[in-house]
């Protein structure tokens, strides 16, 4: 664990965004977008099984032999890490993803100053699309805390994994991670309804039922943030209609109507007057005209649409790469908005409570049963059988068994029946 502690420090103060372990194989590490390999950086099979047991808890073992793999968050060194550990020809392998030990601004990540407005939604929709490995997670982030600096309200989070914990400031915000407090997302989003929020905010719309129920709760009069696989936002509002069958799109594409405040899709692009990677974003917002295409099933226009509403705040890739990125003076580096901090607490109040451990041993009081006398059958009297017609003969002999009796007092009792008859009758 000292040796990952180690060069977990090392690629925190070399800006480092990724490292990849695998057993006897050099360190890769990923720095401004380009691999680099690290030929004498290197942990033995048994090294990476050794660390594996001790970053995991019992459950995510449970899960990893399971699913062959697992996601989660852990602390280090006053920075969260995001690893995903899975299994190869190699053995165990982990993909670890750095993120700061403070929370990012708006500024701090080179963002369009539009998304300060974002927090004063009272209601509504808000996507933020985009491949892995963007940020898309640190965009939402910079929302969150700029909305937990100026807005007194509850905002329960349901990820996977927690990537930034955050400290209750003006907001009251309660963090759900999927596996350990939620078993999915349909299950946190039904939950979260009865539990007062007024932001929730969802990792990852992926199925189904997680993207209906996350357009029930925008339309139920909550402000909902959540993340997308989308390249655009023709692409995001298709995939959310068909999330349901086709006779059912009519209705999503009128609650979409209602309720989408902003689609952003986010790039990340080596930007060479900065010497490093910044977002590159598109904002299309849910104006009257926009959402008017998207009721009537004019998708194919939507891209148009971005491209003539310059004047009412939206952006296409391009115009924000001319008027954003190419007209700003200062870029802050990776660095700077990505660093260690010994003066700040990275979580509030973090606690397992066993009540909710799915493998936890409960202790159960058990009265030893008492000793049952051994149930003699008694003789009855059996009244001679009615005579049958043909018909109900070939039905065969109907059995009535006293509920009270066991199995095997049942079969003595038949068997003590053939003698003098008791404990069961039986009726033809």
């Amino acid at each position: 664990m000292k040796r990952f502690t180690e060069i977990i420090t090392g690629a925190v103060r070399d800006s480092v965004s990724d490292i990849h372990i695998t057993g006897e194989h050099p360190i890769v590490t990923r720095r401004y977008g380009k691999i680099r390999f690290h030929p004498d950086m290197k942990l033995s099979h048994r090294q990476v099984d050794d660390l594996t047991r001790k970053l995991l808890s019992p459950w995510q073992l449970e899960k990893l032999r399971n699913n062959k793999s697992v996601d989660i968050s852990v602390n280090m060194t006053n920075a969260r890490l995001r690893v995903n550990i899975f299994t190869t020809l190699r053995g165990i392998s982990m993909a670890i993803r750095l993120l700061p030990g403070i929370v990012p601004t708006v500024e701090a990540l080179n963002l369009h100053p539009f998304l300060h407005e974002i927090p004063k939604y009272p209601s509504g929709l808000v996507l933020i699309c985009g491949p892995t490995g963007v940020g898309k997670t640190s965009t939402i982030a910079a929302v969150i805390n700029d909305m937990n600096k100026n807005r007194d309200c509850h905002i329960v989070t349901i990820e996977n994994p927690i990537e930034y914990a955050f400290q209750s400031n003006r907001a009251f915000i309660q963090q759900r991670e999927l596996g350990d407090h939620v078993p999915s997302f349909a299950q946190g989003l039904q939950d979260v309804l009865r539990e007062n929020p007024d932001v929730i905010i969802v990792g990852e719309l992926r199925d189904p039922e997680t993207m209906h129920l996350t357009m029930n709760a925008a339309e139920s009069g909550h402000l909902v943030i959540a993340t997308m696989h989308a390249s655009s936002p023709e692409e995001a509002i298709y995939r959310l209609c068909n999330a349901v069958p086709p006779e059912f799109q009519a209705e999503i594409r009128y609650q979409l109507s209602l309720t989408l405040r902003v689609i952003i899709v986010q790039q990340l692009i080596h930007y060479e007057r900065a010497g490093f990677r910044v977002p590159l974003l598109t904002i299309a917002l849910g104006t009257s005209s926009f959402r008017n295409l998207i009721r009537e099933n004019k998708l194919n226009q939507l891209a148009g649409a971005i491209e003539m509403s310059r004047g009412e705040g939206m952006f296409t890739a391009e115009r924000y790469k001319q008027e954003f990125l190419d007209s700003r003076e200062h870029f802050v580096p990776y660095s700077q908005s990505f660093y260690i901090s010994s003066d700040v607490k990275l979580v509030d109040n973090v606690y397992h409570s066993p009540l909710t451990d799915d493998r936890a041993h409960v202790t159960e009081v058990r009265q030893e049963p008492k000793e049952r006398e051994p149930i003699r059958p008694v003789a009855r009297h059996v009244a001679e059988p009615p005579q049958t017609t043909g018909e109900e003969a070939d039905h065969g002999e109907m059995v009535t068994i006293d509920e009270d009796l066991s199995l095997s007092e049942v079969i003595e009792g038949l068997h003590y029946e053939n003698q003098e008859g008791a404990g069961v009758s039986r009726h033809r």
